[in-house]
């Protein structure tokens, strides 16, 4: 029988109505829209496309967004000019910073220089620290809607053994943080699991993924993981995109949907998901700076 889908645009969707409705409550109440400013440093065509699809789930839900198109020589100075002024616009309440950059700037000093309370993509050290500790600010977009894609489908993490398999900044590392922790109030998407970090380079990498209950792939690698490589009834979820032939298609071979009980699609399942939570956490963001 083939995996259940589990269907990232449905639930975004779902949850875009349930932040709409919220935005909707506080203007009732006179307080300013949330807003979310873009910034994009040069023509890479794919970046082009995640902050336009940024921009009109903003507009669905609401919220005030702005778009910063600066050209691929802009200067790291330049940028970071920009950044401060946002971080002093008390309109704007999260702040974007479409990566990659150009490879004149310095990203790591791009990503410390937007300020803590408007780093909606929880990349600034000092987010990443809060979460680390348990005490998250925000969580990470990626990673915290693969734990809402789980949770939303009943599908539980506590106690259970999970692989994850890419160990990047952006996922790999905040996805083990959440799931092995343990939830309390301050940080509700402690996953309670029991957790291993895996990557190209890990020993017998299809005989550490069979052990998984529940498998997160963002290797970064089309089609990393096959069939061989999962164990029946596993759930899976796929981060990776890649562009094949003008298609979409993810890390995980498609025929690993015969061995899985549940799975998510790409496109359609992570992707959605990642956007809702930056929503998620712009309305965060809005209401710890505006109450």
């Amino acid at each position: 029988m083939p995996a259940t889908k589990l269907d990232g645009k449905a639930l975004s969707a779902t949850i875009r109505a349930e932040i709409a409705a919220v935005v909707a409550t506080r203007a009732a109440t006179g307080k300013r829209p949330p807003g979310l400013a873009a910034v994009l440093v040069g023509d890479n065509p794919a970046s082009h496309v995640y902050v336009r699809n940024k921009q009109k789930a903003c507009s669905d839900v609401g919220f005030v967004s702005w778009l910063h198109t600066l050209p691929a020589d802009t200067t790291q100075a330049g940028l970071l000019e920009l950044i401060e002024k946002l971080n002093h616009d008390p309109a704007v309440h999260g702040i974007l910073v479409q990566l990659p950059l150009p490879k004149q700037i310095d990203e790591d000093a791009v990503i410390r220089a937007v300020s803590p309370s408007k780093d909606v993509d929880c990349f600034h050290p000092e987010n990443v620290g809060l979460l680390a500790a348990g005490h998250p600010r925000y969580y990470p977009c990626t990673p915290h809607g693969v734990v809402q894609l789980l949770i939303r489908n009943g599908i539980t993490t506590s106690g259970k053994e999970v692989i994850v398999v890419g160990r990047s900044n952006i996922v790999g590392k905040p996805q083990a943080m959440m799931l092995m922790q343990k939830p309390t109030k301050a940080n509700p998407a402690g996953g309670d699991a029991t957790v291993t970090v895996a990557h190209t380079r890990t020993r017998d990498l299809a005989a550490v993924c069979r052990r998984a209950e529940i498998l997160i792939v963002a290797a970064g690698a089309l089609h990393a993981i096959t069939p061989d490589m999962v164990a029946p009834g596993a759930t899976v979820i796929d981060v990776g995109m890649h562009s094949v032939n003008g298609k979409l298609a993810g890390d995980v071979h498609p025929g690993v949907a015969d061995v899985a009980g549940a799975m998510s699609p790409v496109p359609g399942g992570v992707g959605p998901m990642t956007i809702a939570m930056l929503l998620v956490n712009t309305l965060s963001a809005a209401e710890k700076i505006d109450g």
